[in-house]
Parts: structure tokens; sequence; C-alpha cells
């Protein structure tokens, strides 16, 4: 190993030793109190929070699961449809990817919650508008993720 890099590693861990000191409760090194006793399971406020936290995580794996095939679902017809020699159809796909690409996920789960009621008078629960939202925007990742795996194969193989 390099000279160079035993004191980029050394550098690194004495950094990580300069935070984690800053972040003691020791009145000596930081005066701010952090708070992670809330989360303390032995303290009746930390399992009251440990167990409000955990009853959502059915419904946060529900929703990415079901986001997820969605967007893998439409990611591939917008990949298919970039890679289409029919002009409109190569054009409209980009258009998806560029546009949806750019919106940021919470803009758009408030577009969705808010806007579509108000634009069409389309009422979404808050579930599905989470799974709307987030197969929306990352089908368009991953339209961008199939083409470029598509395309990099060359046609003879």
């Amino acid at each position: 190993m390099a000279v160079g890099q035993k004191i980029a590693r050394l550098l690194c861990l004495f950094v990580l030793a300069l935070f984690a000191a800053g972040c003691a409760q020791n009145d000596q090194v930081s005066t701010y109190n952090w708070g992670w006793y809330i989360f303390n399971p032995l303290r009746d406020k930390g399992q009251s929070n440990l167990s409000f936290l955990l009853t959502g995580v059915g419904s946060t794996l529900a929703v990415s699961l079901c986001a997820i095939v969605l967007s893998v679902v439409l990611g591939g017809l917008v990949a298919f449809g970039a890679l289409s020699r029919r002009r409109w159809l190569n054009h409209a796909s980009r258009v998806y990817v560029e546009v949806f690409r750019a919106i940021p996920m919470l803009v758009l789960l408030l577009w969705v919650f808010y806007g579509l009621p108000v634009l069409i008078g389309l009422q979404l629960s808050v579930f599905v508008t989470g799974v709307v939202s987030l197969a929306v925007s990352d089908s368009a990742f991953e339209a961008e993720v199939f083409r470029a795996g598509i395309q990099s194969v060359p046609k003879g193989q």
C-alpha cells in the first residue's frame, strides 16, 4: 500500500473520530444534546416511539413493492418506446423520461395528491398516491437503465 493511501486512511479515521466525539454527550466535548435517548428501548418514551415507527413498516413495504413492480413494467414499456423506429413514439418516450426525471419526488407527490382532484376531479387515497408517484418517477429512471442496457449489447449477441 502506498504511503499516500495510508495517510488518506488515517485522515479519514481522524475525521470520523472527530465526528463521533462531537456526537458524544460528554459536555466537555460538545454542549449539544443529540437526543438519541428518544429511541432507547430501555425507557418508556423510547419504546413508544419505536412502536410508533414500527407501525408504518408494513405500509412502507407495501407501497414500495407495488411501486417497484409498476415502475419496472412502465419503465420497460417506455424503454421500448425510446428504442422504437417510430419517430413519434421515440419522442414521446424521451419527453416522458426527461420530464419525470426532472420533477422532484415531493413535488410529484403533492401534484398527484392535491393537483389531480383540481385538474381532472380524480381524488386518490394516500396509498395509491404514494404508489403512483413513486412508480411514475422511478419508471423514468428504469426506462433509461433498460434502454442503456439494451443498447450496450451489440446486435449480433
